[in-house]
C-alpha cells in the first residue's frame, strides 16, 4: 500500500514566512503575497511576472489537492513548490474566514507607471485616496471586466497586496497592468500627455454622465479618478482633471457607492468607446 504524503510541519519556516505576508511590511520586504483560493491560483499559475512565473508557492490541503488536480499540475508545471498540509496549517496561513485549502505565494506584479503610459491606454481607472480593501478590489474587478487597460492606484491609496483586496478582485490582479505608488498630479499629468482624458467621479461634479454620452465626448481614450468612499476626492484632486462628471441619480437613494458608481462609470466609457470604433 502507497505511503501517505508527508504533509508539511506547522513548524516550518516555509509556514512561517507565509504567514507573515499577512501584513504589509513583510509583503513589501519580500515583495510577495498571498492568493487564496482557486480561482486566484488559477489565474496565478497560469501568469508571468518580468519572464518568471508568478506563483512561487502553494499551500493546499490533500482534499483541496484531488478537488483542484488541475490547478495543482499547473502550479508544478509553473515551477511553484507545491506543499500539502492538514487544515490548521492552511487556517494559520489564511487571512479568511473559511478557507478553501489552497494558499500561493505570488511574485508581485505591479507595472511602472511608465509602462503603462507606453501603452497607450484607452480606459485607465485612477484610485485616489481610496483607503478600503475591498473595494480597491472590486474596482479592479470591474476595471477588468469592463476591458479597461490598466488600474492605477495613487500613494495614497490602500495596498493592491492586502489579501482582501486580492480576494476583492477575484484573479483580476492577474489580467491586466496595475502601477501602484503614483502621486495622482503625476497620474493626471501623465495620462493627460499621453492624450487621455481625464474624468473625476464625483456626486458633486457639475456635468452628469447622461449628458457626456449624449453629447458624444467619451468615445476617446479615457482615465476615471476614484475617491475615497467616505468624502470623496478632494477639490485638489477634482481641480486637475479634465472634467468632474457625477452619475445621475434618477431615483430616492443617497448615492453609490465606490464600485458601484466605478463598475457605472468604466462601462459607460467602454460602450462609447466600441460604439466610436464601429463608425
Amino acid at each position: 500500500m502507497a505511503a501517505a504524503p508527508e504533509l508539511i510541519s506547522p513548524r516550518s519556516t516555509r509556514v512561517a514566512a507565509a504567514r507573515r505576508l499577512a501584513k504589509r511590511n513583510f509583503r513589501g520586504k519580500e515583495r510577495l503575497f498571498l492568493a487564496e483560493g482557486p480561482q486566484a491560483v488559477r489565474e496565478a499559475a497560469a501568469h508571468r511576472t518580468g519572464g518568471e512565473p508568478t506563483l512561487v508557492e502553494l499551500f493546499t490541503t490533500l482534499d483541496a489537492a484531488e478537488r483542484y488536480a488541475e490547478i495543482i499540475g499547473a502550479a508544478r508545471d509553473a515551477g511553484a513548490r507545491v506543499h500539502l498540509a492538514d487544515e490548521s496549517v492552511i487556517a494559520d496561513i489564511s487571512t479568511t474566514v473559511t478557507p478553501q485549502g489552497l494558499v500561493g505565494v505570488c511574485r508581485f506584479l505591479d507595472s511602472p507607471f511608465e509602462a503603462v503610459l507606453a501603452a497607450r491606454p484607452r480606459l485607465v481607472a485612477v484610485l485616489a485616496h481610496v483607503r478600503d480593501p475591498g473595494n480597491a478590489g472590486t474596482v479592479l474587478r470591474c476595471a477588468d471586466a469592463a476591458g479597461a487597460d490598466a488600474v492605477v492606484l495613487t500613494d495614497a491609496s490602500v495596498d493592491l497586496y492586502n489579501p482582501k483586496a486580492v480576494r476583492a478582485s477575484v484573479g483580476s490582479h492577474f489580467h491586466l497592468p496595475v502601477a501602484t505608488g503614483v502621486p495622482v498630479e503625476r497620474a493626471v499629468q501623465g495620462l493627460k500627455d499621453a492624450g487621455v482624458r481625464v474624468l473625476a467621479a464625483d456626486g458633486a461634479g457639475e456635468d452628469d454622465l447622461d449628458h457626456e454620452l449624449d453629447a458624444g465626448t467619451m468615445g476617446g481614450p479615457t482615465a476615471w479618478i476614484f475617491g475615497n468612499e467616505a468624502w470623496g476626492l478632494p477639490e485638489e484632486t477634482r481641480a486637475l482633471a479634465d472634467a468632474v462628471v457625477r452619475v445621475p441619480i434618477h431615483g430616492k437613494a443617497e448615492s453609490l457607492n465606490l464600485a458601484t458608481a466605478a463598475a457605472v462609470c468604466l462601462y459607460a466609457s467602454a460602450r462609447a468607446q466600441r460604439a466610436g470604433s464601429t463608425r
